[in-house]
């Protein structure tokens, strides 16, 4: 069963062959705690490294620790068993017969002879092989050594420059001589000068020749101590990577596993699992419970109440059935939409290391790092931005709400499912240039017209307005912050969204959440939504406290999850929201309401007694082949669908994102370059002549976007960007003189 793979050779058969020759694989089975034992795992012997797998098939991608026969100590057991120790730590082997474990322990000697031979041959020749790490009082001494030589060099050169001037000396005063009995004296003079000076000489000459060979010797086993940290430094990195790879499996395992017990015995086993436990770091759960209990209420009480509480939406059917109608009509009417695109050139297989670029960028905003699209996806942030309508028919339904309760739950859910198309989508959206425009009509599909304009560059501003026939308005400003924190991104959205609902005038204000993309040095990325978003109907002062539930490895609670409270304007709790940001939201209708216990630090939890919860919204599936095609959702396969008669500062015009999204990545890059140095140079122009008005004591208004105005929100009283109008207008009539050359 663990044999030796056959067709490979054995260890004895590459003779004296150096051990980076031999390649050795099989079966093993390895110690890993004291609930699961021993392990089968796949070994595989080369190069005096002893590495394993769980299965063969792991060696193309991940590998569970390895060994470096250098430094290991083998030592054999009984039955079969032998230990290998390196690093502090013991690895307990066992083989299924006593001719395949001496098998094996005869290859892992030969390979750790093989390469302490090599390391003595290196040591002997100068070559830069790793060593051992030099010994503190071996390097002190050679300092030693080396400062006295050169004390001796200092003191030679010191004699030296004294002899020669006194010889100097001596041979201008012979020139100067009269008589031959003078000439006598000084010349005597002159040769035991010039005596001392060739002694002084030779002694500097041999001095020069120590320093340099003390030099060279140490200058050598330096350079093998260096290689030898240069090596560990790149193994460190493997072993990182190779915790991240097993922390990945575990957390995914984790996420796949059913949760049916209460006490996570389920998701416990799946953990198991994932691999060792003694190679696994375990971080404590967040605990982090919500306010309150929702008990649902007893069929008694919910058949008692039946009659004014038939749904959560006053006056129409069950969600269930609306979706249900909605969904046929909307197949009957899809015979008179537009037939869009539904798919897009499947993504290039392109690998780059993201870590590479951004290990200098750490505590930066992520707008200002320059980077390939190799890290975007083909759609400009203003596209995204839109693409939170994807769920608008959430907003019609709103519309039709004569309860603004009611209508609150459904605005709930529809701020919830903006985030449902970033389970995914872990790629960066193209800045936008400024004066970048996108439009979205959508009339004749979905009764809306969305337009958004780049207001500012730095920091990045964008304004989006949202004209509905189905009865509301949506507008807002949103300001993106992003820093790179090392091992994860934070993008944080500043700004408010505002919702207003014509027939009832209800208006609505809320903000975003934070979004963090997780893994960034190594590892699979993955992003999680946190934070709480309050939303506000400033006509009725009725509020909704949503909280976005931080990921937490061991926590009971859903993946994801999202909570929320609906009450009105004096406080008092009327339904309940629950779900996941991925996948669905539901509200409960509260029927009564109490103070319970077991709430932390001393505080009380309140217990709601809740209908049955309906379905408010529900994701819809991803298309076929969505993993090839970034993930985008079937609204963003059409978001950069190419329209006739948009503005030349539309997104779909965009040069480089448009080589991108037909996978020409290369040609890509170089348009994104081109379009950045321009509009740096754009920017440079503007300074220039700031600079120059305030010098000549004139105003200057720098840029001024073309479709948006900056005013003051009556409800709110913040200043914001609003559409001023006339786009729609210069569409119809093709007039798009304004709209400058951006690209």
């Amino acid at each position: 069963m663990s044999e030796p793979v056959k067709s490979l050779p054995s260890p004895t058969s590459s003779g004296g062959q150096p051990a980076g020759s031999d390649t050795y694989k099989g079966w093993l089975y390895k110690w890993t705690n004291y609930l699961k034992g021993y392990q089968r795992r796949w070994f595989v012997l080369s190069n005096g490294l002893l590495s394993y797998y769980r299965t063969q098939a792991e060696m193309a991608h991940t590998c569970r620790g390895t060994i470096t026969l250098a430094t290991a100590h083998i030592e054999v057991g009984d039955t079969c068993h032998l230990v290998l120790t390196s690093g502090g730590r013991n690895y307990h082997l066992k083989a299924t017969s006593d001719g395949e474990s001496q098998r094996w322990v005869s290859a892992l000697q030969q390979a750790k002879a093989n390469t302490t031979h090599m390391m003595h041959q290196s040591d002997d020749s100068g070559d830069e092989a790793p060593v051992p790490q030099p010994d503190r009082a071996l390097t002190q001494g050679a300092l030693k050594t080396l400062a006295s030589k050169l004390d001796d060099l200092s003191t030679c050169n010191e004699l030296i420059g004294k002899h020669g001037t006194a010889l100097q000396r001596s041979l201008s005063e012979l020139e100067d001589l009269r008589t031959a009995t003078d000439g006598t004296d000084k010349l005597k003079t002159v040769n035991e000068r010039a005596t001392l000076f060739r002694i002084t000489s030779n002694a500097m000459i041999n001095a020069c020749r120590d320093f340099l060979d003390v030099a060279e010797t140490h200058s050598r086993r330096w350079q093998r101590a260096l290689q030898y940290e240069r090596e560990q430094r790149h193994h460190l990195e493997e072993t990182i990577e190779q915790l991240a790879k097993q922390h990945n499996s575990l957390e995914r395992a984790w996420r796949e596993a059913p949760s049916t017990h209460p006490d996570g015995g389920e998701r416990r086993r799946a953990g198991d699992a994932s691999d060792e436990n003694e190679d696994t770091e375990f971080f404590d759960a967040v605990e982090d419970s919500p306010a309150f209990i929702t008990v649902t209420a007893t069929d008694h009480t919910q058949h008692r109440r039946s009659a004014s509480n038939q749904s959560i939406m006053s006056g129409r059917l069950p969600n269930n059935e609306w979706s249900h109608d909605e969904k046929d009509a909307g197949s009957d009417n899809m015979q008179l939409r537009r037939v869009r695109r539904s798919r897009i050139p499947d993504k290039p297989n392109y690998s780059l290391n993201l870590w590479s670029i951004m290990k200098n960028c750490i505590g930066k905003e992520l707008s200002k790092i320059p980077m390939p699209v190799n890290f975007n996806e083909p759609l400009s942030m203003l596209q995204r931005l839109t693409e939170d309508l994807e769920y608008s028919d959430l907003l019609d339904r709103a519309a039709r709400c004569e309860s603004s309760l009611e209508q609150m739950c459904l605005v709930a859910a529809f701020s919830v499912s903006s985030y449902s198309t970033t389970i995914h989508r872990t790629a960066k959206p193209f800045n936008p240039l400024l004066g970048e425009t996108y439009e979205l009509d959508r009339l004749d599909d979905f009764g809306y017209r969305s337009i958004c304009e780049q207001v500012s560059h730095h920091p990045p501003a964008a304004a989006h307005h949202v004209t509905s026939q189905r009865g509301w308005t949506l507008w807002q400003e949103i300001t993106i912050d992003s820093k790179f924190r090392g091992k994860y991104i934070s993008v944080m959205p500043l700004g408010c969204i505002h919702l207003q609902f014509h027939s009832s005038g209800n208006h609505y204000v809320w903000g975003k959440v934070t979004s963090t993309v997780h893994n960034i040095i190594v590892g699979k990325l993955w992003i999680d939504q946190s934070g709480d978003i309050e939303i506000v109907n400033h006509r009725t002062k009725d509020t909704c406290h949503l909280k976005f539930v931080p990921y937490s490895y061991f926590s009971r609670d859903l993946p994801r999850k999202v909570t929320g409270v609906v009450a009105d304007s004096e406080g008092t709790a009327h339904h309940i929201l629950s779900g996941t940001w991925d996948e669905k939201m539901e509200s409960a209708k509260i029927v009564e309401s109490s103070r319970g216990c077991g709430g932390s630090e001393g505080k009380q939890k309140t217990v709601y007694q809740t209908l049955q919860p309906k379905l408010l919204w529900k994701k819809y599936p991803l298309p076929e082949n969505a993993e090839n095609m970034h993930f985008f959702s079937s609204l963003a396969l059409t978001l950069n669908e190419p329209e006739e008669g948009v503005a030349p500062t539309d997104s779909r015009l965009r040069p480089d994102q448009r080589l991108m999204e037909a996978g020409l990545w290369d040609e890509a890059n170089a348009h994104k370059q081109r379009l950045e140095e321009r509009q740096r140079l754009e920017r440079r122009k503007r300074e220039a002549q700031a600079t120059q008005a305030l010098e000549e004591g004139q105003d200057f208004e720098g840029f001024q976007p073309l479709w948006f105005e900056r005013r003051t929100d009556d409800s709110t009283g913040e200043s914001t960007y609003v559409y001023r109008g006339g786009y729609w207008e210069a569409k119809d009539g093709q007039d798009w003189s304004q709209c400058p050359d951006i690209f």
